[in-house]
């Protein structure tokens, strides 16, 4: 029976300096003791970790690294003899020639084969004769040897003057050859016994050097081969094991001719760039849905191998990044670094960031409708507002902004933008619609023109516009201002904009959350001439951003790594240089913050006379052309009249979407404010609309006096 534990304490809660709680006696109980483990379970367990030890674990590697380094060593010099006996290898570079489709190598390899078989032959005629040769010969050799040993001892002889002498010189020739005789025998035991060994070492430093053995058997540093540069056999190699059999079985048959699948291997910016033709049976889909392992058999991580469709049939182009260089920032933006830099909307092209390969990537925006998608946070704001940005610097181009974000990305505008609403509310949205509806009647104006009448840009940009898109807000006759439907308001004025605004300079410029046929319907989406895409999901959503042509070719915004390769955009226009045969460029662009934005925005400013910025479409019924006209003029000095027809236009559509010069000209004449000419063209004086306000407030106010 056990003994228990006898424990004395105390309860108190008063802090240890005052020691006057009583003493209580507690009796607790021994615990029961702890059984014995058994043997077995503690053999069990000691066989486990020695099994599962890393050093149990490296011996095994060990053991299985150099047991086949000997076995494929032999496989290797088997191979390597049989091709020298035989035509093998000849026979597979014809196959390999006629994989890749070209008969002229194909016939010249056949060509050599015959020549080959050809000397074969005519050693094997002269082994016919070589034994009768052979033996005429070394009788030939021995009589004459004899011959000259017996002459050289008849000389010895007369000049000692003994008789023996005359086999002296024979006889130490057969002493000799006793003598190597002798040699051999007693070196024969050895060598027998060393002789396996040798050969068993020289098959194990052949299969070393050829790292034959398995990649979870090889050390450590050959292992990871991280970063290594890329070689033709290394991308044999990838290519043959990335799963597909046509292609392993084709390369098996070409042996060491599977490098001429490859064309050169060129250096391309921070990587390198290959062709690879793919033999017959394999198709280019097959490689490209293999990226992933073909990047880890290139030793490279997914994002830092491209495969893209050129041309040529049958033909994959590899870009294969230099280990981690992707994952290095590239340098600020011209737009920041040259405060001299200026836009032509016409000839110029935007700085927007850098391809792979290093170079400048440059977008040009003369008539051609933008949309850029991507998932949330991925640099699309930014993205799209360093093209307003570059465009900002023509002082011809005038913006309309919608920012149905609200928080301020799009701030910088104020007082360059002739409309900028910044706000996510259904509101805002139906704000928004208006200004793309005021937008569509400066664009109708504009068609009815005067033929070969020339028309400065204007930029509708509408940011997050899957907001509109989603908008369940109706008007007054229940129409809808969101959806995809004939009578959506927001959809309807896009699509129009789309058909016809590029032919007088009106644009439509859009960014857009994760695209769905839902906030990005089909007909909108394929309206734009420039469309680029972030990281996005799944490849379905990157058809919706790019279209199919861009993602068949090689395009995979939805295999970029969201928040990693941020601000990185795979481009399908005909606005950029894109390489020869693709359909699509990836740009890492220059990110531009809130300040430095604000810096070029106030540089585009300087540019201007000034521009009063509209934050919110005047809808109401009573309206004061004079007042408008003022307020629309700003602070310049003098607005020409059609900036000032648009401005009206834009400020309230219904009451001026559809004047014209007569009516404006009307309007102010009426008023003692008429338009004039300077420099060639028609404006508006700010002073004389200024007075004339101010003198008719002051008759006002005497009529009332």
């Amino acid at each position: 029976m056990s003994e228990n534990v006898v424990h004395l304490h105390k309860h108190t809660d008063t802090p240890a300096a005052v020691d006057t709680a009583p003493m209580v006696l507690t009796v607790v109980p021994d615990a029961p003791p702890a059984r014995p483990v058994p043997l077995w379970v503690r053999s069990g367990r000691a066989v486990k970790s020695a099994v599962t030890h890393e050093r149990t674990r490296s011996a095994g590697r060990a053991v299985v690294r150099h047991g086949l380094y000997t076995f494929n060593g032999g496989r290797i010099v088997t191979r390597r003899a049989w091709d020298g006996r035989t035509g093998s290898r000849y026979e597979r570079m014809i196959r390999a020639a006629e994989a890749a489709g070209n008969l002229e190598a194909a016939e010249e390899w056949e060509e050599r084969l015959q020549r080959f078989r050809a000397a074969r032959h005519h050693r094997r005629m002269d082994l016919l004769h070589s034994p009768v040769d052979a033996a005429k010969g070394v009788a030939v050799g021995a009589g004459m040897s004899v011959g000259v040993l017996v002459a050289l001892g008849v000389v010895l002889a007369i000049s000692t003057g003994q008789a023996g002498d005359v086999v002296t010189p024979l006889a130490a020739t057969i002493d000799f050859i006793a003598l190597l005789i002798r040699i051999v025998q007693i070196v024969w035991g050895p060598a027998i016994t060393i002789g396996p060994f040798l050969a068993l070492l020289a098959l194990w430093s052949v299969g070393r050097k050829q790292h034959a053995a398995p990649q979870w058997a090889l050390p450590a540093n050959v292992r990871s081969g991280e970063g290594e540069p890329i070689t033709p056999s290394i991308v044999v190699k990838a290519l043959r094991d990335l799963g597909v059999p046509a292609l392993a079985r084709a390369i098996k048959e070409m042996g060491d001719a599977g490098a001429s699948m490859l064309g050169p291997i060129t250096i391309a910016g921070c990587g390198v760039e290959v062709d690879v033709t793919l033999p017959s049976g394999v198709s280019t889909n097959e490689v490209q849905g293999k990226r992933r392992k073909l990047a880890e058999n290139l030793t490279r991580h997914e994002h830092e191998v491209f495969i893209t469709i050129p041309q040529a049939a049958r033909t994959v182009r590899l870009w294969i990044a230099d280990s981690g260089a992707l994952d290095e920032p590239i340098g600020p933006s011209p737009l920041v670094t040259d405060e001299t830099m200026t836009a032509d909307y016409k000839k110029g092209k935007a700085p927007w960031g850098q391809d792979l390969r290093g170079d400048a990537a440059a977008l040009s925006l003369y008539q051609r409708h933008l949309l850029i998608t991507g998932l949330s946070n991925q640099g699309k704001t930014v993205a799209l507002r360093s093209l307003a940005l570059w465009l900002a610097l023509d002082r011809s181009v005038e913006f309309l902004i919608g920012d149905l974000k609200g928080v301020g990305d799009w701030a910088m505008f104020d007082g360059l933008a002739t409309t900028l609403i910044q706000g996510p509310t259904d509101e805002h949205v139906i704000q928004v619609t208006e200004m793309v509806e005021s937008a569509v009647d400066e664009m109708n104006r504009r068609i009815q023109a005067p033929p070969g009448t020339t028309f400065p840009a204007l930029i509708v940009l509408v940011d997050e516009a899957q907001m509109a898109f989603m908008c369940p807000a109706k008007d007054e006759d229940k129409r809808p201002y969101g959806g995809s439907k004939a009578n959506s308001r927001y959809f309807m004025a896009v699509r129009k904009i789309h058909n016809q605004g590029r032919a007088v300079n009106v644009l439509m410029w859009q960014g857009t959350q994760d695209p769905t046929n839902e906030n990005l319907p089909k007909l909108v989406r394929e309206g734009a001439h420039t469309r680029a895409s972030l990281a996005l999901g799944t490849e379905s959503q990157a058809r919706m951003a790019l279209g199919d042509k861009a993602v068949d070719g090689g395009a995979a915004p939805n295999l970029l790594r969201p928040g990693l390769d941020r601000g990185t955009l795979v481009v399908a226009s005909d606005g950029i240089t894109i390489p020869a045969g693709q359909s699509s460029i990836t740009v890492r662009t220059h990110y531009i913050d809130d300040d430095a934005a604000k810096a070029i925005t106030d540089r585009a400013k300087a540019l201007r006379d000034g521009v009063t910025t509209l934050h919110a479409i005047d809808r109401s019924e009573e309206h004061d052309p004079l007042a408008d006209i003022a307020a629309v003029i700003g602070d310049a000095p003098r607005v020409r009249t059609k900036d000032v027809l648009a401005r009206l236009a834009t400020r309230n559509p219904s009451a001026y979407g559809e004047w014209s010069f007569i009516d404006l000209k009307r309007v102010l004449d009426d008023a003692g404010a008429e338009p004039y000419k300077s420099d060639g063209v028609m404006v508006v004086s700010r002073d004389r609309v200024a007075r004339t306000l101010a003198n008719r407030d002051n008759q006002g106010s005497a009529s009332v006096e």
